[in-house]
Order: C-alpha cells, then sequence, then structure tokens
C-alpha cells in the first residue's frame, strides 16, 4: 500500500456502537467528513432473556453438617455469557482491522455494562488505539442523528 494511502487509512477513527443485541461499526476520515456505516452486525441472542436460554435454575444441595439445602449458584448468568462472548467477536473484527492498518483511532460506545465487556475483550494493541469511550446504549439511534450523540467525543 502506498505511504500517503496508508497515512490516509491510519487517520481514519472507527467507532463502534455496541450492544448486547447487535453493533454498528462506523468510519470518520477527519473533520467534516462525517460517519461511514461499515458494517450492521445483529445478534439476535443478545436480546435474549436467562429463561430464553433455557437456562435451568441452580440445582439444590443439602448442607453437609445438618439438615439445611441451599440453591447452587451459578457462576455467570447465561445472558452474561452470550454477551461476552459477542465482544469477543467484536474484539476479533477490531483486530483485524488494526492488523490491516484501516484505522488509527478508536471510539467505544455501549451501556456501561457491556463497555466493560468489550475493553476486557480488547487485545493490548487494540486497546491502546482507544481515543474515548461513551457509557450510554446508542443502538436504537438513527444514523443521522448520531452526530448530536457524539459531538463532545469526536470532531465529525
Amino acid at each position: 500500500m502506498p505511504k500517503e494511502i496508508l497515512y490516509l487509512k491510519m487517520n481514519n477513527t472507527w467507532i463502534l456502537v455496541a450492544h448486547r443485541g447487535g453493533a454498528r461499526l462506523f468510519e470518520n476520515k477527519g473533520p467534516g467528513k462525517g460517519l461511514n456505516l461499515l458494517h450492521d452486525i445483529p445478534h439476535p441472542a443478545g436480546r435474549l432473556k436467562n429463561k430464553e436460554i433455557g437456562a435451568d435454575k441452580p440445582g439444590r444441595s443439602f448442607d453437609s453438617h445438618g439438615q439445611g439445602r441451599h440453591s447452587l449458584s451459578s457462576e455467570q448468568e447465561p445472558t452474561a455469557h452470550i454477551a461476552e462472548q459477542f465482544a469477543k467477536q467484536l474484539s476479533t473484527m477490531l483486530d483485524d482491522g488494526r492488523h490491516q492498518q484501516l484505522y488509527g483511532k478508536l471510539v467505544l460506545v455501549a451501556e456501561p455494562r457491556f463497555l466493560g465487556s468489550l475493553r476486557a475483550a480488547l487485545s493490548t494493541p487494540t486497546a491502546a488505539l482507544v481515543t474515548a469511550t461513551v457509557g450510554k446504549d446508542l443502538g436504537g439511534v438513527e444514523l443521522h442523528n448520531m452526530p448530536k450523540h457524539l459531538a463532545d467525543t469526536i470532531r465529525l
């Protein structure tokens, strides 16, 4: 790739707007250039509730001493596990873009809990490109309304 094209791509900012039910990846090529939708990534499994996933209630157990019974806890709710898997999938996509040098800056936008999962899933080199995070669920915001929600974060 010629140096001038590489330089232009490394000035690109990718903006990942994600929630448990899906994500959209946008690109901004600089101030005044607006947002370009690169990928719309549906994730219908992220909309399911624990009971819809087929998760059984935790089992029950007797105390080792005495007559007491208590429920066994599961280490992670099924919905949280699905969200973490989706965060890893998104992280892989961001790593691929970094390897291809398609962007030089990264902005993450997600509701706070999912934002934590996303940050935890990022590789160290990709995490180093994160210039801003926004702890809001903007998953339902239309493309034409997105700039006003991101105006304090990035100059579009």
